[in-house]
């Protein structure tokens, strides 16, 4: 499992060379053109910023969906594990880990020189960066399955991000609704969507794996 953890790393990872790098790209594009776009005004920066780098984030995680899965179906690599006794299941909770790795910890470090861009500072940018801690991990997750389910669709890739949206949709509330009443209570509620979202995928995205290999 290590050794398919380091490689689903070196495939994913932004620096690795095959344009994952793009959803950290986007994120901090955004957050630097929204001041542009909106205006100097500090306070408007502050009162809107934090659900911009929201949106900033699940746009971001919608950008690889299209790389976790088929890549692997159309090179028969999920056959080959398979026949060496590693589940779906398994492969699908590791590669969970490494699409998380490869854009959730520099999502969070990309968010401090965002928040300076955005005037977000004090206990709203500790609201948002627990937010997007807890908030994250469900994003990656409702990716990875959105991916395994239309794997095997023609449009899959076109359809898949349109998918995640309605999944992703209570962690965006929940995670901007704490910036909003400067309440962590939200955050607790988007950690408890996340941690779900994280518990079921492996075997959600692993039976889609399955039907996509038997079909």
């Amino acid at each position: 499992m290590r050794a398919i953890l380091r490689r689903d790393l070196a495939r994913l990872f932004p620096f690795s060379g095959s344009g994952a790098a793009l959803p950290l790209l986007f994120f901090l594009a955004v957050a630097m053109l929204y001041p542009f776009a909106v205006g100097p005004d500090a306070n408007l920066l502050a009162r809107t910023g934090g659900g911009v780098v929201w949106i900033a984030a699940l746009l971001a995680a919608i950008l690889p969906l299209d790389r976790l899965v088929q890549e692997d179906i159309e090179l028969g690599l999920f056959d080959q594990l398979k026949l060496r006794g590693v589940t779906e299941e398994s492969m699908m909770a590791v590669r969970l880990i490494a699409h998380w790795l490869s854009f959730g910890p520099l999502l969070l470090l990309a968010t401090i020189p965002a928040a300076a861009l955005l005037a977000l500072e004090g206990e709203t940018l500790r609201l948002l960066l627990l937010g997007l801690l807890a908030g994250t991990p469900g994003l990656a997750a409702a990716g990875l399955m959105i991916a395994a389910l239309t794997a095997s669709l023609r449009a899959g890739a076109a359809l898949s991000g349109l998918l995640l949206i309605p999944l992703a949709l209570p962690i965006l509330i929940f995670g901007a609704g704490a910036l909003a009443r400067g309440d962590a209570a939200s955050v607790g509620f988007a950690a408890a969507i996340s941690l779900l979202l994280v518990a079921i995928t492996p075997f959600a995205a692993g039976a889609a794996i399955r039907a996509a290999r038997e079909g």
